[in-house]
């Protein structure tokens, strides 16, 4: 049974309100041995945070503002890196607190966005 009114569609998901965190940092950067950004994935997975990714960028520069790229006469180091995490903002300030001592050195922005969020009988 269908509870759309007559004529609509049935939908496959709505838009709801959530958070971006964002954190910006050097591809060398380390914690522990091990790629920071790798340490912020596992901490965000292990403390049940909705998602996160890391993409490497291209080209950028920080504080230093000394360029680092990949352009192929360049030595491709020190690139920049940025950690996305999606979840709820309360949920991404505390993990932001808990785990302040491994973020002192990066840039951390937090934004609020609006994510689709399938039906559950949608999904794949």
């Amino acid at each position: 049974m269908n509870d759309s009114p007559a004529g609509a569609r049935p939908t496959a998901g709505q838009w709801k309100q959530a958070a971006r965190l964002t954190v910006l940092l050097d591809e060398d950067d380390k914690w522990k041995h091990g790629p920071l950004y790798h340490e912020i994935v596992q901490r965000a997975r292990d403390a049940g945070l909705a998602g996160a990714s890391v993409w490497r960028g291209v080209e950028g520069y920080g504080a230093s503002s000394r360029i680092h790229t990949s352009r192929i006469l360049d030595l491709a180091e020190h690139l920049p890196v940025q950690v996305m995490v999606i979840d709820d903002a309360q949920r991404l300030r505390s993990f932001v607190e808990q785990n302040a001592e491994m973020l002192v050195a990066v840039n951390v922005t937090l934004s609020d966005v609006t994510i689709w969020q399938p039906t559950a009988g949608m999904l794949g």
